[in-house]
């Protein structure tokens, strides 16, 4: 192709992370990947750890094997451009040294205080519903939680950053992040994009002090320069342009191609979302906040499933062992024997209903996972299948929230992540959503649009939507089968809305034993 550019992209997940090289027709012209073998470690329940540099340690790793592995590609790289995953923070001195290991978003350890609001603000927060929340998000909040037990470490913390900030610094010795990868439980104004004030109303909720708030750069910017010590590390070359991109899913809605507000981006990752790219800010429930957008002046309202794909790994590790055996033997994935064995299952796996709530969230603080309607006929293939569909209700369940907050609806839905990598996994979700189902040239879309956010950022193409038409492409559409569609709708309708609203006295009940217990 003419005027080829080249960008190095580093997608650091929850359980790999990969480097990329990438070109401004969208091609992946090499891709090295570092599977974690330990993507954290618990010293308590609930805890979630991992060193600070182990993320840079396995950036640095798989752009060594990209360096190796594919010289040519590699001489004419023009910029380096980076995503991770969220909420998963560092404390640092003033050096830039981590003061104690990084928290993945996973954790689950709770601070003990609450927000202090002015009373007529804390009577008016209770007086709308929203007191359990605005606690809640406080106790998740990993700053308030080192400020109360680790106060030697956080009166030292000259930072409290993001592993998003915290890459950023170790690749260019600056302190500061992305506008739209500064999604976490942190003070961050998602609407104006920029850090809230004391004077902000919800700032007592992340109290964190203005001095250890790193600077924002605007997406598709220049963060900074390699360093030498990152050049040593990496074989990069020392001076090359660092752009600033954003999270994870961010990136991914760019990279599925998802520009227009009536195309659904779902990522079927770690955690399963379903996400568009809206030119207004709109909050996608209530008092949850849209996130900003890579593309300025756009945001991406969103609904997560914590814990969504994940389910896939629990479940290969809990009941798939035949064939993580056969898969070795035959030189394949796992999955793809799975996914081949998916088949045999019928639509609504013969009556067994899963909704996959393994950790909760905000607005449904103390729901379980949950699995109704066994029988005697089913199997654990039906287990397999009826998370896949569990998953698939829950994403529709947000699905329609998001519609009926917007007043629009979706005409078509383009799924990215592993789990896009199945045909039958792409046809079960458009017979479930009842619409069509693209997929992309490149499951790894997220790493496709951290690419083609940086190529904006150099001029490469004038705009996004320009971008997105010369590096995002359709590989293939499933279309739903109405014999189908009814069979998914009636079960949504007529049995799993219910699902929670029937076990939450039962769940609230768990939550006082194991509690008090």
């Amino acid at each position: 192709m003419q005027d080829e550019h080249i960008v190095l992209v580093f997608d650091v997940g929850t359980q790999s992370a990969r480097a990329m090289l990438v070109n401004n027709n969208g091609e992946t012209l090499g891709k090295c990947k570092k599977t974690y073998d330990e993507p954290y470690w618990s010293s308590t329940v609930d805890w979630a750890e991992q060193h600070a540099d182990f993320y840079y340690e396995c950036m640095c790793e798989t752009a060594q094997a990209c360096k190796k592995q594919f010289p040519d590609a590699w001489k004419k790289i023009e910029a380096v451009s980076f995503t991770t995953i969220r909420d998963t923070v560092i404390c640092v001195d003033k050096n830039g040294m981590p003061l104690r290991p990084a928290i993945v978003w996973l954790d689950k350890r709770m601070a003990s205080g609450k927000p202090q609001f002015s009373p007529p603000l804390k009577a008016a927060i209770k007086a709308i519903g929203m007191e359990n929340t605005v606690n809640m998000q406080y106790a998740k909040s990993h700053s308030n939680w080192i400020r109360e037990e680790e106060p030697d470490v956080w009166a030292k913390t000259h930072k409290f950053l993001l592993l998003s900030g915290y890459l950023i610094f170790k690749m260019t010795g600056v302190f500061a992040d992305a506008d739209a990868a500064l999604i976490g439980h942190i003070p961050f104004n998602n609407k104006k994009r920029v850090w809230d004030t004391p004077s902000a109303l919800t700032f007592p909720v992340f109290p964190l002090e203005k001095e250890k708030m790193c600077d924002v750069v605007k997406s598709g910017c220049v963060a900074g320069y390699i360093t030498e010590k990152m050049a040593a590390d990496s074989g990069l070359e020392k001076g090359l342009p660092v752009y600033a991109t954003g999270s994870d899913k961010a990136c991914e809605v760019l990279g599925l191609g998802c520009v227009e507000e009536d195309k659904a981006a779902i990522g079927l990752g770690t955690t399963a979302t379903i996400t568009y790219m809206s030119p207004k800010y709109i909050e996608p429930e209530r008092f949850i906040p849209a996130y900003a957008a890579c593309v300025p002046g756009c945001w991406n309202p969103e609904i997560q499933i914590y814990r969504g794909y994940w389910l896939i790994s629990w479940f290969k590790r809990e009941f798939a062992a035949k064939e993580i055996v056969e898969a070795e033997k035959r030189g394949v994935r796992p999955e793809q024997l799975l996914d081949d064995e998916l088949k045999s299952i019928p639509a609504g796996c013969d009556g067994l209903l899963f909704q996959p709530y393994f950790t909760p969230n905000v607005t449904m603080p103390t729901a379980r996972g949950a699995m109704i309607g066994f029988s005697d006929v089913h199997t654990r293939l039906h287990l397999y299948r009826a998370i896949v569909e569990g998953i698939n209700f829950a994403l529709i369940d947000g699905m329609k929230t998001i519609e009926k907050r917007t007043g629009k609806k979706f005409t078509s839905v383009t799924l990215g992540g592993g789990g896009s990598q199945s045909d039958e996994i792409c046809q079960i979700t458009a017979d479930m959503f009842a619409l069509p189902v693209i997929r992309t040239h490149e499951f790894e879309a997220t790493g496709i649009g951290c690419a083609l956010t940086a190529f904006v950022g150099m001029g490469v193409f004038s705009d996004y939507k320009t971008a997105v038409s010369k590096m995002v492409r359709v590989e293939k559409v499933f279309e739903p089968r109405q014999e189908f569609v009814k069979i998914y709708s009636t079960l949504y309708n007529d049995v799993y809305k219910k699902i929670y609203g029937r076990l939450l006295p039962l769940y609230n009940t768990l939550r006082d034993i194991y509690h008090t217990a």
